[in-house]
């Protein structure tokens, strides 16, 4: 694709298709890339998919998960050629690539859609992802300390550069501990809330050593990105959405143990009448909050960032200032523009 400046020279744009398959949703974006500018956005599609909660004891996912999620890449998939993109990248993460049948589900959805779909490794995730961040802040941030929680694994990264020089994952998606340390979502006991976080910091306590140390000795900016960190911080008294992507959002750890009372006292329904916390994300929203509050006491954070970027943007970026694309090999088989 070309563009005609101003002056009568030209610029070249390519326009790429991001589909990022989790545990919640299936979310496309599609962005025009051109180099020397952000992101242009073009389109999205978001669908729902609850993968988590159709994760059994085996770690298999359910029959029915499998078709909705089919129907969101073939549904993507069309949009994506609508569109007519030059490329479509279509990836799981934690829920998929660590489901028992993950290479089965991949296949079939090969079978029904023509799309090949890829997924990364935890850690290429949060190099992309801190890739994205960076952006967004620029340099004067000074190192970087980000978490990510999904709903499968959370990320941590810390660095001074455009990647971090640290990048961990932890099994401590807000989906996965609600299946497997939350008997009753519906209904948590505190004593059940009180074994989750105890079991959290356990986790934290093993591995986040070496970031909490170059972020006590560097003072980094501590970045948090996911639905998950937003609509907490939403909760807690952000600025609304329809505010704008530019508008300073913190989440800050005072509210957020206000907050989890807040959330343990309700139902899943009755939360997602709260202030930012979608329907699709309130049955592990309560789990995702007590993470978010035990990472931030473990590497000693009153606050936290908002950043609007995270992994999607990270891959159009790498894209964008690499043309090989460290992500390359999760691009579509499919002909998106036929």
């Amino acid at each position: 694709m070309k563009i005609v400046t101003h002056d009568g020279g030209y610029r070249l744009t390519m326009r790429l298709g991001v589909l990022d398959i989790g545990s919640t949703t299936a979310h496309l974006r599609i962005a025009d890339l051109t180099a020397g500018h952000p992101p242009r956005p073009v389109a999205t599609l978001k669908r729902r998919l609850r993968l988590a909660e159709a994760i059994g004891g085996d770690g298999v996912i359910g029959r029915a998960a499998i078709d909705r999620l089919t129907e969101a890449v073939s549904e993507a998939a069309d949009v994506a050629a609508r569109h007519r993109v030059h490329e479509l990248v279509p990836y799981v993460t934690a829920a998929i690539r660590d489901a028992a049948n993950r290479d089965a589900i991949l296949t079939e959805i090969q079978a029904a859609s023509g799309v090949r779909v890829g997924y990364m490794d935890a850690e290429q995730e949060a190099r992309l992802t801190f890739l994205a961040v960076r952006h967004w802040f620029g340099w004067s941030a000074g190192p970087i300390l980000l978490a990510d929680i999904g709903g499968g694994s959370m990320e941590l990264a810390y660095g001074d550069g455009e990647t971090p020089d640290l990048a961990l994952c932890l099994p401590l998606g807000a989906g996965r501990l609600t299946r497997h340390r939350l008997p009753d979502p519906e209904r948590v006991k505190k004593r059940h809330r009180r074994s989750l976080r105890e079991h959290v910091e356990s986790v934290l306590a093993k591995r986040v050593g070496e970031i909490a140390a170059r972020h006590r000795a560097g003072q980094a900016t501590a970045v948090a990105t996911s639905r998950t960190f937003a609509q907490l911080a939403r909760l807690c008294g952000a600025p609304k959405a329809k505010a704008g992507p530019h508008v300073v959002r913190e989440l800050r750890r005072a509210d957020l143990r206000e907050a989890i009372e807040l959330l343990g006292e309700r139902t899943p329904a009755e939360r997602a009448q709260l202030p930012g916390v979608s329907a699709a994300r309130a049955r592990q929203i309560l789990a995702g909050a007590i993470v978010a509050d035990a990472t931030m006491a473990a590497l000693e954070l009153e606050a936290m960032r908002i950043c609007p970027w995270a992994l999607r943007e990270g891959i159009l970026l790498d894209r964008l200032h690499h043309p090989a694309g460290h992500a390359r090999h999760l691009y579509a088989i499919r002909d998106a523009s036929a």
